[in-house]
Order: structure tokens, then C-alpha cells, then sequence
């Protein structure tokens, strides 16, 4: 437990450290690369870094580092650790995550922007997908999106933006599902979030609500409801990230 303890706090300060070294430049969130769960086809800029810390279901923090690395190619990893917060002593770190997207359009008056990429971020570790609770179970809940295409454009009015694509986990034909989502910005410091997930049945689905808030202009903050409607798994979610440059 302390060790796993020692690897989030030495993960989080590396975050903290290069953020720091950057932080009087103000450099503003310029795209929106996530709804919640749902990729855009909008990429950082080279030279951009992303920092999103996430809390969420059972104790569990996330921490994912996302960087412009290319023009129009973003990379990143993420690191989590289920039962960091509260009273468990069962904190577990879990396997590192990769993910990378590459904007292959940057879209036209009539056509939206296209990016096809990776995400192999898990959510609900500890899950039994048969009895359908948590269990002492090395599974999860929420699989990893995993290879993906987005498509993403501007809708009716200014500052609603619709996304929507697919995505196979593992590459499985047998795991190919759905996904869309919407922004809305009603003013400039507050976007409104929804998306509708892993679309292939009813079931399988998932609802996700929230809003995010822009506390600077390179610092927001996410808080949002997952699998709306599926009462025990309903999940509330709070994260925070920061843009800067390197």
C-alpha cells in the first residue's frame, strides 16, 4: 500500500513540477481533444501538454499526460490507483494506459474534422460482469475504447459541436460499438457535456451528463454523472486539467 501510495504522489508531482515551469504563460485550452469519455477529432497543438486528473468510482484516481508531439498527432499515458481515497487498505496500482490520436482532416464547410486513434483507458476496476457487482475481480466495468475514428464539426449555432464515431476494443470485431456525443458552450467560462457511449445495445450503453468549467484560461473543471439512468452503476466523476506548452 505505501508503495503504491509512493508511485502516485512521485507521478503526480513529475505533473506538477512541469506545469509549474510553465504556469505565468496563461496558455489557453484551445480545443476540446474529450467530452467525457468520448474522443473529438480535435488534437492539441504541437508543442501543447495535457494534465487531467480524475476521481471517480470507488476511490480511484487517474492521472493522464497527453502531448503535442507532431502537428495534428497527440500521444499520452495514464496511471491509476483504485482505493486511493478513503479508509481501504486494499489500494492497488493499475496497469498504465496508452493512448494517441492523429487528425487526418481538419474539415470543411460541408464535411467534419476526421482523427482516428487509440484509447486504452479502463474505468471500474474490480467489476463481476456477471453477478454485475464489484467483486474482489481483476476486471472492469468499462473496457478500453480502444481503436477508434471520430468525426467532429460545429452544428445550428455557434458553439455547438457535435461528435460521433466508432470504435473496436482490442480490435475485436465482436467489440465494436458506437458512440456520440455534444457541447454546448453558453458562455464563454461554462460548456454543457453529453454523450451517449458504447452504443451497441440498450444495455451496454451508457449515458454521461455534465458541465465543464473554465477557472482560467488554461485550467477547467469537469463534474459529471456517468451511466445516467443504471442506478447502482450511476458513478459522479469530478476532473481537472490544465493546457500549457513545453
Amino acid at each position: 500500500m505505501k508503495f503504491a501510495r509512493f508511485l502516485l504522489v512521485l507521478f503526480s508531482v513529475l505533473c506538477i513540477s512541469t506545469v509549474a515551469l510553465h504556469a505565468e504563460e496563461g496558455d489557453p485550452i484551445s480545443t476540446e481533444t474529450m467530452i467525457l469519455d468520448v474522443p473529438t477529432a480535435e488534437v492539441l497543438d504541437r508543442y501543447q501538454a495535457s494534465f487531467l486528473t480524475r476521481v471517480y468510482e470507488h476511490g480511484t484516481v487517474m492521472e493522464s499526460i497527453d502531448f503535442g508531439v507532431y502537428p495534428r498527432i497527440n500521444i499520452g499515458v495514464s496511471l491509476a490507483v483504485h482505493n486511493w481515497i478513503g479508509s481501504s487498505h486494499s489500494v492497488k496500482v493499475l496497469d498504465p494506459d496508452f493512448q494517441a490520436k492523429w487528425k487526418v482532416y481538419d474539415g470543411s464547410l460541408y464535411l467534419p474534422a476526421i482523427a482516428i486513434g487509440y484509447d486504452g483507458r479502463r474505468y471500474g476496476y474490480g467489476y463481476d460482469e456477471d453477478t454485475r457487482k464489484y467483486v474482489r475481480s481483476k476486471h472492469y466495468l468499462d473496457h478500453r475504447k480502444g481503436g477508434y475514428v471520430s468525426l467532429t464539426r460545429e452544428i445550428f449555432v455557434p458553439g455547438l459541436t457535435l461528435t460521433g464515431g466508432a470504435n473496436m476494443s482490442d480490435f475485436d470485431w465482436e467489440e465494436f460499438y458506437l458512440f456520440t456525443g455534444l457541447y454546448y458552450k453558453i458562455i464563454p467560462q461554462i460548456n454543457l457535456l453529453s454523450e451517449w457511449d458504447n452504443i451497441r445495445n440498450i444495455r451496454d450503453s451508457r449515458l454521461n451528463l455534465g458541465a465543464r468549467f473554465y477557472l482560467h484560461p488554461s485550467l477547467a473543471l469537469d463534474v459529471a454523472v456517468r451511466r445516467v439512468g443504471r442506478g447502482t452503476e450511476n458513478e459522479r466523476i469530478l476532473q481537472l486539467r490544465y493546457v500549457t506548452t513545453f
